[in-house]
């Protein structure tokens, strides 16, 4: 904890999060519910991390408690008072660096407080402080374009904390650098964290990898997707800094594992998952290559694991995080290849079958699997099976598809179908033409 950080007389609770929806509409008007009764409060000197699939919402959420957006109901509270635009005293780390090429290192940092117009000594002082103490010193008169990936990323942190935010919010501020960079960023930022050094309250994290939430947080909201909730929250109490190979640290992975993999209305004990419900032409659906559904039915059925792993193990094994490896296992559920459920995925009898097959075999198994338990792959054969010419422009089903979600998600829905098609060789698509048909294109 970071008590260090606030003045004794700041209220406990820093913000407050009543309710919250977010709707957004639809090319038809109907709206599309991406937040749904999110609750949440954030006190002083505590990191909370939001886990959870990508589309549940996680990063809207930081956008309306920084007042970047409004919710369509309920209510964001900092300091008791209803956040209404952008809030003095909240700041944010993005995914990308988001650096103005044409300034300095300097330059960058200063734009904040010149926003607040603070006189031009206090803003320099403040500033060059804010640069030392994220270990930028000697930098200040570079451009972004100098600096290597890790640096830039750390003049954004200089620039979010040099206003001394009381609430510092991070949108997977480590994604975009390579592993090692990650974690040197990550471990200076705990060490400066750990010893009260960083002028920040608290802290709200955003994030996919669930070690670097389990390393960094103190405890942990689990999100649902379509629409996003609250569905489970884990504290996290093991002292810093934190080995990730301590069997308490690989306790409370495995048991994110587990909360993320839990459906409703299931246990999260480890038991065999029943098997998912179907999915419908409208389901949005992952664009995950056949490339990787193989590689993890061969990597599942292989010795150590027989058939069945450990989602955390099999996830370091392939060097994937958590959020890699979900759609990929997902999809081997949707199509009864596999079944996932308490931080486990088991290869069913097709799964193991199509592990030991040779190509043609596994095309025609994933086919037969594909028209029967992916509706919109059926939809597009019957559609070509019953005209004449045995054609259809891709546009009869995209439109179709956009009046059950929003555009980009059915782009990449209708692309997810088109790649499995293709491999198993149930229709054939023209890209250039954008067509479907029965025949190979070329």
């Amino acid at each position: 904890m970071n008590d260090a950080a606030m003045p004794a007389a700041a209220p406990e609770a820093l913000l407050e999060v009543e309710h919250i929806g977010r709707s957004f509409f639809k090319p038809d008007g109907d709206p599309l519910l991406v937040l749904e009764d999110v609750n949440l409060r954030l006190k002083r000197g505590e990191i909370v991390g939001l886990l959870g699939r990508s589309g549940s919402g996680k990063s809207t959420l930081l956008r309306l408690i920084a007042g970047l957006d409004a919710p369509s109901r309920g209510t964001v509270r900092y300091l008791g008072t209803p956040v209404a635009g952008p809030a003095e005293g909240i700041s944010m780390v993005f995914q990308g660096f988001a650096l103005f090429p044409w300034l300095t290192v300097l330059g960058n940092v200063q734009l904040g407080l010149e926003a607040m117009r603070l006189p031009e000594a206090e803003i320099r002082k403040r500033s060059l402080a804010a640069i030392d103490l994220i270990g930028l010193d000697g930098y200040e008169s570079a451009y972004p374009r100098e600096l290597s990936g890790g640096m830039r990323q750390r003049v954004g942190f200089a620039r979010a904390l040099v206003v001394h935010p009381n609430i510092l919010l991070m949108d997977e501020p480590f994604s975009a650098l390579d592993v090692l960079t990650a974690e040197t960023l990550r471990n200076d930022f705990l060490d400066l964290w750990g010893r009260g050094e960083l002028p920040i309250g608290a802290v709200l994290l955003v994030t996919h990898n669930i070690e670097e939430a389990v390393q960094m947080c103190d405890r942990l909201l689990i999100f649902s997707t379509h629409p996003g909730r609250v569905v489970s929250e884990i504290p996290i109490d093991l002292p810093q800094p934190r080995e990730p190979l301590d069997p308490r640290f690989r306790a409370l992975v495995d048991r994110v594992y587990v909360e993320m993999t839990a459906r409703p209305g299931h246990g999260r004990d480890g038991a065999r998952a029943e098997r998912p419900a179907p999915v419908g032409i409208g389901t949005p659906l992952d664009h995950v290559s056949t490339n990787l559904l193989a590689g993890l039915i061969e990597a599942v059925s292989e010795p150590p694991y027989g058939g069945r792993a450990d989602l955390p193990a099999i996830a370091q094994a392939l060097h994937m995080e958590g959020d890699d490896l979900f759609p990929v296992a997902e999809t081997l559920q949707m199509l009864r290849l596999a079944e996932v459920g308490g931080g486990d995925i088991r290869l069913t009898e097709a799964g193991l079958a199509f592990a030991h097959s040779d190509t043609d075999e596994r095309k025609s198994l994933f086919a037969r699997h594909l028209l029967a338990y992916v509706p919109l792959a059926a939809h597009v054969r019957r559609v070509l099976d019953e005209r004449s010419a045995h054609r259809a422009p891709k546009s009869r089903f995209l439109d179709e598809l956009e009046d059950n979600m929003a555009e980009e998600a059915a782009e990449q829905t209708l692309r997810a179908v088109i790649s499995w098609g293709r491999y198993a060789e149930i229709f054939a698509y023209d890209d250039q033409r954008q067509v479907f048909t029965l025949e190979n294109p070329a």
